[in-house]
Formats: C-alpha cells, structure tokens, sequence
C-alpha cells in the first residue's frame, strides 16, 4: 500500500516535542467559538430498553430530541460493559505500537481506510489535531483486510465484538426512528439492505494550544445515524445549538448518537444533522469511536411525502453520489448538504 509522505502522526509530533504546533494545524477561534456549557446538562438521554418495548413516552422524547437537538445519549443500550472496556483497551494498545508497526496499515494517497489522517495537507488546508483508524466493518465482504490491524493480539475480535453490538443499537434506533416518523418500523432498515457500517477510531493527543487547534473541524454527518463510544473521564465532543458550542459531557457507558443527513433529508428537514467538532485537551489524550451507518449507495434519498408539510426542502439524490460528494472535501460544517438541496 503506497503512503503519502503528506501525512504525518500527530501522536508522533507531541511525542517529539509536546511544545511544538506547526502552523498547517493552527486555526483562528474567537471567544463566540469558546463553548457553553450551561446547555450540556440538557443534552436528551434515551433509555434503549424502553424504545425497543415502543413506550410512546420514550418515542416522543426521541422525537423531541431529533428535532431540537439532533443528538442524544443512550442508556440501558445492553453492550456489555466490557465489550466497551475491551475495545477501549486494545485501541490503546494499537496506538501505543511503534509507528512502524501502524505504518502497515497507512492509508493509501486519497484513500479512506487504514491508518493516518483522512484530510491531507495535499490541499493546503488547516489539518485537524488527530490521527485515525477507519475501516469498513459491514457488509463483511467489503472489509478491506489489508486495511485492518494485526498487532495488538486480540484486537481484530475486540473490534468484531464491539461493532457487532453496535449495528444491533443502531438497527433498533432506526426501528423507532420509522416509528415517529409516522411510517411502519422496518420501513428504514428496508432501506438499509446490506446495511454499511464504518468505524474512525479518532485519537486526540494533548496539546500545548489546545486553544489554537481542533481535533476534528465543524462538520456534520453524511450518515443515517452515527453512534458515537467516548471516554469516560475526557469531555471533547461539542455541537452547535443556537448558534453555541455545547460540550457533550461522557456518562459512564453511555452511547452518543447523532442524526445524520440522511434523516434530515428523509425527514425534509423536522430532524436535524447538527454540526460538531472535537477539541484537543491540554493535559490529557482522547480517544473516540465514532460507528457510521449508512444507507444502500443505490437507494434514492428524498423526503418521503407524508413529511413534506409545505415545500420540499430537499430534492432526490442517489445516496452513492451524495456520500461521494461528502467525503471528497475536507470536513466543513454542512457545506456538502447543498448537492440535495431544492434549487441547486
């Protein structure tokens, strides 16, 4: 597998010299992007183990939360504890190997699976202060095995064991996610045949300007849903409601999702794909596991007609091109939206 030379660990740079920021990472954050964090404590919990029952208590606080949040944390989710445990440890021991060792899986130039950073420095952008892993985990034969880590031991099942539980949250989320948008519960999975689930194992080294970098810039998610595991004791995540950054503080266990432009774009807009970003920490290292899913490439993504009150905000796209789209630029805010939007 080819390397770009382009591309340089940013684990390996605060290794060398903590002190150091080169410029290719530094962005300009004035006081309106310092967050806020009275709004966090309001941040929507849902408890799994009652939208799989179809308390319609539960599916209106669903409901309420993709519209005026377009994030949530889950609860009583039913991974084991220590499968979480177990993914968390075994990344760490991955990012803990020589960069050797992880160089033999370096993404390819213009790749998007393996090891390194997604957004190169080809384009003379702003780079974001963290190394990846990505990796296609379903269907199972589009896995890119060249792709996937050898070393440590143990942590190919690690990583089969948590994605496994997680396409099983996520099939249930979008059960009920058909159910408050009026339509019968399998009707999205049926739209997720061979259901496409990717991982980015985002690691965020700590930095001397924490102030000064990010980990991952503003964007939001050209997925369905995105189901997001954190650390338990380092606050990163931010997303922008009324026009502030809200930190989403970790709850023990807890999974973070996130509506993705798909269902804003099914939902002509009531469900929203909010921006978010990652921020670097100035004392400690974060690592998060952010699980992407996505409908079929060949499915037409439009607002269904029982959703559309007045006008269209959204025209159909074919979903492969619109993904394409996305992921072709450097991550910024809702920019790649615009393709499904009326009148573009």
């Amino acid at each position: 597998m080819s390397s770009n030379p382009d591309m340089a660990s940013v684990q390996e740079l605060v290794k060398s010299d903590p002190s150091q920021v080169p410029e290719k990472f530094l962005v300009n954050r004035n006081e309106e992007d310092e967050p806020k964090s009275d709004l966090s404590l309001k941040i929507p919990i849902i408890d799994l183990s009652l939208l799989s029952r179809e308390q319609k208590e539960e599916l209106d606080k669903l409901d309420q939360a993709c519209k005026e949040w377009g994030f949530f944390q889950v609860v009583n989710h039913g991974v084991a504890a220590e499968v979480l445990q177990e993914m968390k440890d075994a990344t760490a021991k991955f990012f803990q190997l020589p960069l050797e060792e992880k160089n033999k899986i370096r993404m390819a130039s213009g790749g998007f699976e393996g090891y390194g950073q997604v957004d190169g420095v080809a384009r003379g952008e702003t780079m974001d202060w963290s190394d990846q892993l990505v990796l296609t985990l379903y269907p199972a034969q589009f896995r890119m095995l060249n792709s996937w880590p050898t070393e440590p031991e143990g942590y190919k099942e690690a990583i089969e064991a948590y994605s496994s539980e997680v396409k099983r949250v996520g099939e249930e989320l979008l059960r009920s996610l058909s159910l408050i948008m009026g339509m019968e519960k399998h009707t999205l999975l049926e739209l997720h045949k061979e259901l496409l689930q990717t991982l980015r194992v985002n690691y965020i080294p700590p930095c001397s300007m924490p102030d000064k970098v990010l980990g991952l810039s503003p964007h939001s998610d050209a997925s369905t849903i995105t189901i997001l595991m954190q650390e338990d004791n380092v606050t990163g995540l931010q997303i922008r409601k009324e026009g502030e950054w809200v930190p989403v503080k970790p709850i023990p266990n807890a999974l973070v999702v996130n509506v993705g432009d798909a269902i804003e774009i099914w939902s002509n807009g009531k469900y929203k794909s909010i921006e978010h970003r990652a921020v670097a920490n100035e004392g400690k290292l974060r690592i998060s596991y952010a699980s992407f899913l996505f409908p079929h490439v060949d499915v037409e993504v439009g607002p269904f007609d029982h959703m559309v009150e007045s006008s269209r905000m959204y025209k159909k796209v074919k979903y492969g091109d619109y993904l394409t789209t996305a992921l072709k630029n450097k991550l910024k805010g809702k920019a790649h939206t615009k393709m499904a939007k009326t009148g573009s």
